[in-house]
């Protein structure tokens, strides 16, 4: 197993190109839930051209804390009309996004001391390749799986972008089985309407999501991406070129976003 730990170790440094290779270096943040809600408040009004919005830093200067300060009082107060709806606090203890390919939709769930509720949902604007799982570096693919956000890049290409851990634990392990030294990296969630691998959310969409995770902590944060709504229909795993161990995948992938609540996906459009 030693040398199982080391091969993986391995194949994790070998994403040499981005999938969305406009991405500037990522510094991983970690924001506190008390620092980042004493850094941003939310204004009276929530129409985002009243908000003043500074100069911003030079190229590659700009800092998570100076995002906040940009962006944080139109999107708490915008988030906050959500939470109040779903009986959430703001900001919550915990998230989850699920990201549907097929629908091209991410939905926000959260908990505060009590179970996950949905609050809102998005339009994903751009995502490239088809249903299953990404497998190499350059297959355009959106990976599906269940990740982490390991980063807050306020100088990102595409405005702002969180990025992923793609690959994890799970596809590691199965690219040394299957020998493939190249699973890929650098696979964010940003703005703009462009992707290639990644899933572009549009600008003012980001800069909520963003705003939302400095806030309440990455290390508190999920992200679950689907190549469909299980609670629609059943992921199928049995697709015409798919790895044996889509099986598995798809099971953990369906387990995640029943758990959140299985009763509450018929009455969320009525929010």
């Amino acid at each position: 197993m030693k040398s199982i730990a080391i091969i993986i170790a391995g194949l994790a440094l070998t994403g040499l190109l981005s999938a969305c290779s406009g991405h500037k270096p990522v510094k991983t943040v970690s924001t506190s839930k008390e620092s980042a809600t004493k850094a941003v408040k939310p204004q009276a009004r929530a129409d985002r051209n009243l908000y003043y919005l500074p100069p911003p830093p030079m190229p590659d200067q700009r800092t998570v804390e100076d995002v906040l300060q940009a962006y944080g009082p139109y999107a708490t107060n915008k988030l906050a009309h959500y939470f109040a709806k779903a009986k959430v606090a703001y900001p919550p203890r915990e998230v989850t996004f699920i990201a549907l390919k097929q629908e091209r939709k991410l939905e926000l769930w959260a908990k505060d001391s009590g179970e996950f509720r949905f609050i809102r949902d998005y339009n994903i604007q751009a995502a490239s390749g088809v249903a299953g799982p990404k497998l190499r570096q350059g297959d355009k693919q959106v990976p599906e799986g269940i990740y982490r956000i390991v980063g807050l890049n306020p100088n990102s290409n595409y405005h702002l972008s969180m990025k992923l851990n793609y690959p994890n634990e799970f596809d590691l392990f199965h690219a040394w089985q299957e020998g493939r030294a190249h699973p890929g990296s650098d696979i964010f969630i940003h703005g703009k309407a462009a992707s290639i691998g990644c899933l572009a959310m549009g600008d003012e969409a980001i800069e909520e999501l963003f705003v939302l995770a400095a806030q309440v902590g990455t290390d508190n944060m999920k992200v679950v991406i689907a190549p469909h709504d299980p609670r629609t229909y059943p992921l199928e795993a049995g697709i015409f070129g798919l790895p044996e161990w889509t099986h598995e995948l798809y099971w953990n992938i369906s387990r995640e976003i029943k758990a959140l609540s299985p009763v509450e996906k018929s009455a969320k459009k009525g929010l």
